[in-house]
């Protein structure tokens, strides 16, 4: 019979994680329940997701500002610190700015401009072209920065994050000082003991702080990497892809996920017979179009996934084959032809002209934003995706 749906991507609704829960259990019923339920079966190449979030939760990956503040003066001296590149975030970082500001007697806090990482802004470049400022040379107090720009609130949370960001360190009793630019070794006229708190781009800014002289250099990757008085931590991504979870603690990045990627599909085949791929993923790789913000805040959309969803899209650009190769078919005889090209398509297909377009990302950046988005990150209850008929084609029949 013929395929009549593509790709399926659907909420499944789960009991609310606790620590010390047996996640891969529960992953395998919730799905299950809802398959029976819901009334659909699982097939093989299906695709079984769990957000990070319920994933450290289940591993108890917490940590208190008072253990942020501890590995921030064990590495860093407890003196003056600077803290340069944070992204905008009440959430991703407003608890780790207060462990980093307690470990220290002052904080230079340095903010790139006109915005943060990952699109949030702290200006507008229409601002900056109309007081003359180049942002890639011009270094700001915050004294001139009030005089160009005045108060600027972030447009969806209504924060003014220079102010918001200076009130934490004074609240835990330090002194600081703010400053605006965009070349990291401005840093190091104030202070050479740095912490970079930009994601993506952290390991070129250790890079260029230890070559201009900088004697202490810590990314928040470098924090918490192992345990402090008995907390959670990352061996790998220390504070990277922590969110708020109190007012004195965060809850970490996942630890190592592979044995529950592994245990769930292992289940599954157990008890359906159906060969599913599994992953954990954290932020969706996309962008906001309104408000210019990129979604990603997680060093990574994978934290962990089965083997199977190693790669890239091998994909032919049906719109391509109709409007150029066969121009001259329609109807029947052009679906033969097309679905005819997909049988016979190269495994590889990188340069052919037939393949443009098809957005070449990896399969977990893609799989992972798609189930982001399935999820969101509110009150939907749905923290397990399951995607179905992600690898099929055109040419699928159903099953």
């Amino acid at each position: 019979m013929e395929r009549r749906v593509g790709t399926i991507s659907r909420g499944i609704r789960c009991p609310i994680i606790r620590e010390g829960d047996n996640l891969a259990d529960i992953i395998v019923e919730s799905v299950l329940g809802a398959a029976e339920s819901e009334g659909f079966k699982l097939n093989d190449r299906d695709v079984i997701a769990a957000t990070e979030s319920i994933v450290a939760r289940s591993q108890g990956n917490y940590a208190s500002v008072d253990d942020i503040a501890e590995d921030v003066k064990t590495k860093l001296g407890g003196e003056t610190i600077g803290i340069i590149f944070p992204i905008l975030s009440r959430n991703r970082f407003s608890i780790c700015l207060k462990g980093m500001a307690r470990g220290a007697k002052k904080v230079v806090l340095m903010l790139s401009y006109p915005s943060d990482e990952v699109g949030n802004e702290l200006v507008s470049l229409d601002q900056l072209d109309e007081a003359g400022i180049n942002p890639y040379s011009d270094v700001l107090d915050e004294k001139r920065y009030r005089e160009l720009f005045g108060e600027n609130k972030h447009p969806f949370t209504g924060v003014d994050y220079v102010e918001y960001y200076g009130s934490l360190i004074r609240g835990e009793g330090t002194e600081v000082e703010v400053i605006f630019a965009n070349n990291p070794r401005e840093i190091l006229k104030y202070t050479k003991k740095v912490i970079t708190c930009d994601i993506h781009t952290r390991a070129r800014t250790k890079r260029i702080l230890k070559a201009a002289g900088a004697e202490v250099v810590c990314g928040m990757d470098d924090i918490l990497t192992s345990p402090v008085n008995g907390s959670g931590c990352n061996e790998k991504y220390g504070l990277l892809g922590s969110n708020k979870s109190t007012e004195e603690s965060v809850k970490l990045f996942p630890r190592d996920c592979s044995d529950l990627v592994a245990e769930v599909q292992a289940q599954i085949l157990e008890k359906t017979g159906k060969h599913v791929e599994v992953m954990v993923y954290g932020d969706g790789a996309f962008k906001d179009p309104v408000g210019k913000i990129w979604e990603l805040a997680d060093p990574c959309v994978s934290v962990a996934h089965t083997p199977g969803l190693e790669g890239t899209p091998n994909e032919i650009k049906l719109k391509y084959l109709a409007d150029n190769d066969f121009k001259d078919l329609s109807g029947e005889a052009l679906k033969e032809a097309i679905s005819k090209r997909i049988q016979e398509k190269q495994d590889n297909l990188v340069g052919n002209m037939a393949s443009q377009g098809t957005t070449p990302r990896r399969l977990t950046d893609l799989i992972g934003s798609l189930c982001d988005l399935t999820s969101g990150s509110g009150d939907k209850g749905t923290p397990v995706i399951l995607v179905q008929g992600y690898f099929d084609n055109y040419t699928s029949d159903a099953n």
